[in-house]
């Protein structure tokens, strides 16, 4: 039994000890239920210490995550990269839309796993597969998640199977082959990979991820929060990204619940998720709860679309995430905003000549959707903005190209 945490069903509340026997279990609660939240057995204001001074990497707040041995921990840098301040963004705002305003940027860009913020949650699984003996895995993804999961479990010597869409990246295809994983490019698009890998764990019996509500990934990824008290000194007052899934918001929603929990007063930031218009299933199902006031059951009304989108990574057409990541978005005041794909290479470049990077066609969309935001009235004086860019153009070589 661990002294340290537990998981505790989200349906029926019932406890499970750790991931050892979250796994033995097939990542379900005995009730049916696929969602677990971890309770850590620990004094929380050891976290005052920790959020102060410098980090290097995820497990700087070992105390407060699922893993027993600090021993098994595999870090590159991941989930303390910096929040750092575009003053350029901060003009903009003032000179177009006269709000005073304070834009930090999470620079997962600068991980040294693979300059996504999808580090987090493959290095903690990592450590986890290390520590509970796994030996394979296999996961669907649009292309960030499989590429971060494919270097880190090659670090541990865990056999990883990548189930990706037929519109998957060239670059992405060739650094997991690089990796020497094992690649799977479905004849279909992201529900057609996540049923094929679906079917090859149980026809194995091969550990999976559960999505977006996986334990792993929400427990590294709410480290966020963590760093926002370290690096800001409090929580922002808006919070945006790019979404596809929405893994991210799940975490700021249960790592700022769970602080409250522990006698730590936070705000939860506004949340505002951003979509481009060539893959926006969220915006719309958005719109249309809005225009008729959320009645009763909003939340599962959302279409299943045809992506359009040269974005890999945020093609996920059928937002199966939607009813819970809709409601964290509402409960925090937030909003859905909708950015055109076309636009976003001369954005870039306007990044590119104030700051000298070019970021990656995703973290574009945030960052369009903070103009987006503004000239919806989503911003106020005086506050603090966190642009959550999930990641830099090495493995976007045509948007790059388009930018430089």
């Amino acid at each position: 039994m661990s002294a340290k945490y537990h998981l505790s069903c989200t349906k029926c509340g019932a406890r499970i000890e750790s991931f050892r026997e979250w796994f033995a279990l097939g990542q379900k609660c005995s009730c049916g239920c696929a969602r677990a939240e971890a309770k850590y057995d620990e004094d929380y204001s050891k976290l005052f210490e920790l959020c102060k001074g410098e980090a290097d990497g995820l497990f700087h707040y070992f105390d407060f995550l699922p893993l027993e041995d600090k021993a098994n921990a595999i870090s590159q840098s991941e989930a303390t990269v910096p929040l750092e301040y575009w003053p350029f963004l901060a003009d903009f705002a003032k000179q177009k839309y006269g709000v005073d305003c304070r834009p930090v940027v999470a620079r997962s860009d600068l991980s040294a796993g693979t300059g996504t913020f999808k580090d987090p949650a493959a290095a903690l699984g990592a450590s986890l597969f290390k520590e509970c003996g796994v030996k394979e895995f296999c996961i669907a993804s649009t292309g960030n998640t499989a590429t971060a999961f494919s270097h880190y479990l090659a670090k541990v010597g865990v056999k990883c199977s990548v189930f990706v869409p037929n519109d998957v990246s060239a670059d992405t295809v060739k650094t997991i082959r690089d990796l020497g994983q094992n690649l799977v490019i479905s004849e279909g698009n992201y529900a057609q990979a996540k049923k094929e890998c679906a079917d090859y764990s149980a026809s194995g019996n091969v550990l999976t991820s559960a999505g977006n509500i996986d334990p792993i990934r929400v427990e590294s990824k709410r480290v966020l929060v963590f760093e926002c008290l370290r690096q800001l000194g409090s929580m922002p007052d808006v919070y945006m990204q790019a979404v596809s899934g929405g893994t991210a918001p799940i975490a700021l929603d249960k790592g700022v619940r769970e602080l409250r929990e522990n006698g730590i007063e936070l705000t939860m930031p506004r949340v505002v998720l951003a979509q481009q218009d060539l893959c926006d299933p969220m915006v719309q199902a958005w719109e249309k709860a809005n225009k008729n006031g959320f009645p009763e059951g909003w939340e599962q009304d959302y279409p299943s679309i045809t992506a359009r989108t040269s974005i890999s990574i945020l093609s996920t057409a059928n937002p199966g995430m939607y009813p819970i990541v809709a409601p964290i978005v509402r409960k925090s005041g937030g909003d859905f905003v909708r950015v055109k794909e076309a636009e976003l290479p001369q954005l870039a470049k306007e990044v590119y000549k104030n700051v000298g990077i070019v970021p990656g066609p995703a973290s574009m969309v945030c960052i369009a959707g903070f103009i987006q935001a503004l000239e919806k009235g989503l911003i106020h004086d005086g506050e603090t903005v966190l642009l959550n860019c999930g990641e830099g153009s090495a493995r976007a070589t045509a948007f790059r190209d388009q930018v430089l």
